[in-house]
């Protein structure tokens, strides 16, 4: 892992950014004084009802279901390593690096709030897990969004317990146990409610939304880009994204994604000499009109969804909950719908915005619409097919993320003998969302790629500085125009230079910050 700073985690919620540090960046983390002692004190309602002759969930029963049955002192330190280990029950794929610190983050900062009861030995050792690089194995199938993720979580506490399998700071594939002694980290024996403490959250589903947040303000800045590019070398006009027709239907994400095809289309030498000769078009196709209207319904519901994040990274779930007045309350925090919902909207969001960006790559490579260009942008149509199968690509994606589309949080399937009668499938919703963040990562690349090849066509003319600037960065490493060459490799640079950023950062090189 880089080096990076230690993320002091108290009280108060983390933000997006310091959860993606952890996540992506490896940072380690502490627990303030102000977490430490809300921890204590909520342990001691905890323990002041260890004796307690009324049943109090977690503490001294059983759970779901089972939670009728009053469990004795002596049976408890083997209530929560049960629990713990029937529920690491996960199977199918490991889940990615940065969903589990995601999600183990996540979680301490819910016991840093003082609310579940936990001890500070527990909590410490957590964030020390998380400090040394030590990612318990998660799998992609266990989760039901309720309560909460638990299978994911489970699997996180049970390497905490010295069990299980983990990666290490190197990725490699270790026994928990030789990777805690490794790191100097003594196993936890869980006390009273320190299962359910560590397993009952909505952790993995808000970490996904989180790292797919990132994702996603960068990649519809990177659609603008690709839109405006397409745009220019398909003879089209701006005059459409005048802020003055804009604001006749005053959408905020409209307004910002027409204000960046404009700041990127300025200075277009090919749209100066379009423009000055006269055209029997009245107007462009709706995938070229209509690329803010799209594109930033795709950004007023991912404000939706940051505003929902925002609110989850506020809460500290768990069920039962210490309050502040140290009640031990049972609750029905843990459900994923609210985060199952805007993780299934995004999912819709990113299947249009991949649409449209694949009807403007396709009318590149039809000379009935193309206004000029060889067909399929070929060198030598007929011998040399171009860009043809790359569309080919793209509508395979496209397709697929229509199946992504498809909302699992509609879903619900009861389990624990009917006592979980109804629940979020939020897990899956942000599970499918990864997948179709990286589908439209690829359809944006091929336009771009294409576009690019189309502005080189337009020579002697030249394009905007701004997409000029991102053509320029692409061929720093994707050759032009010229006869087919293996066709994949270049699709991969292209996949790689939108996922880093790279080729927005060149045009707003030029622009300065897009919105």
């Amino acid at each position: 892992m880089p080096a990076h700073a230690p993320l002091v985690i108290g009280t108060d919620p983390l933000t997006p950014r310091e959860v993606v540090a952890v996540a992506r960046d490896g940072a380690p983390v502490t627990l303030s004084g102000e977490a430490l002692a809300a921890i204590v004190a909520s342990r001691k309602v905890v323990e002041s009802l260890a004796d307690d002759a009324e049943p109090h969930y977690g503490v001294s029963t059983g759970f779901g279901a089972l939670a009728v049955r009053h469990i004795p002192v002596e049976r408890r330190v083997q209530l929560q390593r049960s629990l713990v280990r029937s529920h690491a029950a996960g199977n199918g794929p490991e889940v990615e690096r940065e969903v589990i610190r995601a999600l183990m983050v996540l979680r301490l900062a819910t016991l840093a709030t003082g609310r579940t009861g936990v001890r500070t030995q527990t909590a410490v050792a957590y964030a020390e897990m998380l400090s040394a690089g030590i990612t318990p194995v998660v799998r992609e199938y266990g989760s039901l969004g309720c309560s909460g993720d638990l299978a994911p979580l489970a699997h996180c506490a049970l390497a905490l317990m010295g069990e299980g399998e983990v990666r290490d700071a190197d990725g490699v594939l270790r026994p928990a146990s030789e990777a805690l002694a490794a790191a100097g980290i003594a196993p936890v024996e869980l006390a009273e409610k320190e299962g359910l403490a560590l397993i009952n959250g909505t952790s993995g589903m808000l970490g996904m939304l989180l790292l797919a947040s990132v994702d996603l303000h960068r990649l519809f800045a990177t659609a603008d880009l690709a839109a405006a590019m397409s745009v220019e070398a398909l003879l089209g006009t701006d005059a459409v994204f005048a802020a003055d027709l804009q604001a006749l239907r005053p959408h905020p994400g409209q307004a910002d994604s027409a204000a960046n095809l404009r700041a990127l289309l300025a200075g277009s030498a090919i749209m100066a000499d379009h423009n000055t000769h006269a055209t029997t078009r009245v107007q462009d196709a709706y995938s070229l009109r209509c690329a803010p209207q799209v594109h930033g319904a795709a950004r007023d519901t991912l404000t939706h969804a940051d505003t929902v994040a925002g609110w989850e990274l506020a809460a500290a779930v768990d069920n039962p909950v210490v309050t502040a007045d140290g009640r031990v309350e049972s609750n029905g925090n843990f459900h994923g719908a609210p985060l199952g919902y805007v993780l299934d909207f995004l999912a819709i969001a990113l299947a249009d915005v991949a649409s449209i960006s694949e009807r403007r790559t396709d009318r590149f490579l039809d000379v009935a619409r193309n206004h000029g260009l060889p067909p399929f942008l070929a060198d030598d149509p007929g011998v040399d097919s171009g860009h043809m199968i790359a569309q080919y690509t793209q509508a395979g994606i496209v397709s697929e993320l229509k199946r992504l589309a498809a909302p699992a949080s509609v879903d619900s399937i009861p389990s624990s003998a009917m006592q979980e009668d109804h629940v979020a499938m939020g897990w899956a919703a942000a599970r499918k969302l990864r997948r179709a963040v990286d589908g439209l990562t690829r359809v944006v690349a091929i336009e771009l790629l294409t576009a690019a090849r189309a502005l080189d066509l337009r020579a002697p003319l030249a394009p905007a500085p701004a997409t000029g600037a991102a053509r320029d960065r692409l061929r720093a490493t994707v050759a032009g125009p010229g006869p087919d060459r293996w066709l994949a490799p270049e699709i991969e640079e292209a996949v790689r230079l939108v996922a880093s950023g790279e080729l927005l950062a060149a045009a707003e090189s030029v622009t300065g910050p897009l919105r």
